[in-house]
């Protein structure tokens, strides 16, 4: 529904680059090379995000960094939108529906580095999950966000990438 609203695909994979995960970054060479498109287009969606205040430049030797501005007014509401969008709201409400005593709840891989490439890898940790309902689990959740989803249980989540969707307050 958000490729509606927002008919540049290069500026909804940049506002997914950034805003699915907050530490995300990226230089202009480095996302035309994972975007495979143009660095002109990159460029001009990069230029336009960032003079409406919403991506932070960072000079560094001869590369421009960019990251999501997370004291900007609107980074929370995107940040929301955009994980509404990839689904990860209905996968988490389902995670916790019938999971046992779950602790964290984060993703990592490429939905946390902020790529959309359709496989989710979820960790989750948590003493007592219910493993066999994550087995029945990865069948309805396609269904629910048409996403593959690989889950695995681990004592702790300490993966550097961890976009952590719940962590259970102590």
């Amino acid at each position: 529904m958000l490729d509606y609203l927002i008919t540049s695909k290069t500026r909804l994979r940049l506002l997914i680059k950034f805003f699915s995960n907050p530490k995300n970054q990226g230089h202009l060479r480095g996302l035309a090379d994972e975007f495979g498109e143009s660095t002109n287009a990159i460029r001009k969606e990069l230029n336009h995000l960032s003079e409406a205040g919403l991506l932070l430049k960072t000079a560094e030797s001869n590369k421009i960094d960019y990251k999501a501005n997370t004291q900007h007014p609107l980074f929370s509401n995107l940040h929301d939108l955009i994980q509404k969008y990839l689904g990860f709201d209905q996968l988490l409400a389902t995670v916790l529906e019938r999971m046992g005593d779950v602790d964290q709840v984060a993703l990592v891989g490429d939905y946390a580095r902020g790529l959309h490439t359709g496989k989710l890898k979820v960790q989750i940790s948590g003493d007592e999950v219910n493993e066999e309902y994550l087995d029945r689990l990865s069948e309805r959740i396609k269904e629910l966000i048409d996403k593959e989803v690989e889950f695995q249980v681990t004592a702790e989540i300490t993966h550097p990438d961890a976009l952590f969707l719940y962590q259970k307050s102590s």
